[in-house]
């Protein structure tokens, strides 16, 4: 009984020293593209700060640079928006409304980005509010979104978003969901 102890416990040490250094040359490797990673992770957060101040600023061809000339978006309450002109109708501010201080503004704020090790793909959740007048006004709706990025040359764009309205509140709970 004894041997046989000794022989599993040699053949656990034979087996337990290269897993080891193969883990920690995997976590190397790991270390240095999750920097990387983080690097990219910054620049989809950043890209979704500057296309939230465009939004404010009520500057839709600044909002729409964001976007792939393909955008796909499934609006908060189901509509489908399809292609960047479409969605820049959207973002068109309504000069009566602005006068009123009753346009919308949207904010999104990143819970999480994940960016691809393999493809220029990153994949971006979050929450969203659609603000009265102001990105500081009054909530009026919001929810949760999540979205695809693609790193086409040196920028993050916007290629796919899905927004599911889950809150409201006043002038906010008078839209309808699509069926």
């Amino acid at each position: 009984m004894r041997l046989a102890f000794v022989i599993a416990a040699r053949q656990r040490r034979s087996f337990v020293a290269p897993l080891a250094a193969t883990a920690l040359l995997l976590g190397a490797c790991a270390t240095q593209g999750s920097t990387a990673n983080r690097r990219e992770a910054d620049a989809v957060r950043s890209a979704r700060a500057a296309q939230n101040r465009a939004i404010a600023a009520l500057d839709t061809a600044a909002v729409a640079r964001f976007w792939t000339e393909d955008v796909e978006i499934r609006r908060g309450l189901g509509a489908l928006v399809l292609g960047r002109e479409e969605y820049k109708r959207l973002f068109n501010p309504d000069s009566g409304a602005v006068a009123r201080g009753e346009e919308l503004i949207y904010q999104r704020e990143p819970a999480s980005v994940v960016v691809s090790e393999q493809w220029p793909l990153a994949y971006e959740e979050g929450t969203w509010i659609g603000h009265r007048g102001r990105a500081d006004g009054p909530a009026l709706i919001g929810g949760r979104y999540a979205a695809q990025w693609v790193k086409r040359g040196e920028h993050w764009l916007i290629r796919g978003e899905v927004y599911v309205a889950l809150t409201c509140s006043g002038a906010g709970c008078t839209s309808t969901a699509v069926p």
